[in-house]
């Protein structure tokens, strides 16, 4: 446990960062989770709108530097294609 005043202050905004992390993980998990059943229910229109919002969750979440920059870029294709995919 820590001792100085500072260090504790530390332990304890870690543990706020850790939990808000892991909420936005959970939360952009969830959403990828709702695309991929529309994807395979072939309903483009809910996966279109689903694909907007994960992007934008999924972009916030690189800014605030819970993804590096290259993995959000990655994920995002990832889940275009699939659109495009049952698109044609």
């Amino acid at each position: 446990m820590a001792n100085l005043k500072s260090s504790k202050k530390r332990a304890k905004t870690n543990e706020k960062r850790r939990e808000i992390n892991l909420a936005r993980k959970t939360e952009i998990k969830s959403i990828i989770k709702k695309y991929s059943s529309a994807i395979e229910n072939k309903d483009a229109k809910t996966a279109k709108e689903l694909l907007a919002l994960a992007e934008s969750k999924i972009n916030r979440a690189a800014g605030k530097g819970l993804f590096k920059k290259n993995t959000a870029s990655r994920k995002v294709s990832r889940l275009v294609q699939k659109l495009v995919a049952i698109q044609k």
